[in-house]
């Protein structure tokens, strides 16, 4: 996925500007790194993508598996919708925001399908 692309992306422009704007004004630059640690800490998807990795391993398992399954596997889809969500309010990229609707439109599909699992 894009996610360590972007951080790099973003950490890049942040740096010229804040370089620009230390320059130009008195600031507390120890005030600016922290404010800058906490976005990027906001923006970063990377537990949401362990997560979301976790969730779909989980279903393969359940799919291999002949025992019932499909509250369980609701749970796991709802929890994959959840993840994408997530990435999805976090992201600033195009690439990422596309792969996140396509991944929940076929979220949809899966909830579609497991309501005819037991």
């Amino acid at each position: 996925m894009r996610s360590p692309e972007t951080v790099a992306e973003y950490r890049a422009k942040l740096t010229a500007r804040m370089e620009e704007v230390l320059q130009s004004t008195t600031v507390d630059e120890q005030r600016i790194l922290m404010e800058a640690a906490i976005y990027a800490d906001k923006v970063a998807v990377d537990e949401e993508t362990v997560r979301l990795r976790s969730h779909v391993a989980q279903l393969r398992t359940m799919l291999a598996s002949d025992e019932p399954m499909g509250r369980k596997m609701d749970f796991l889809i709802q929890e994959v919708n959840r993840e994408s969500n997530t990435i999805g309010s976090k992201c600033n990229d195009v690439a990422i925001a596309n792969v996140v609707v396509g991944l929940k439109a076929e979220v949809e599909k899966m909830r579609e399908q497991v309501q005819n699992v037991e």
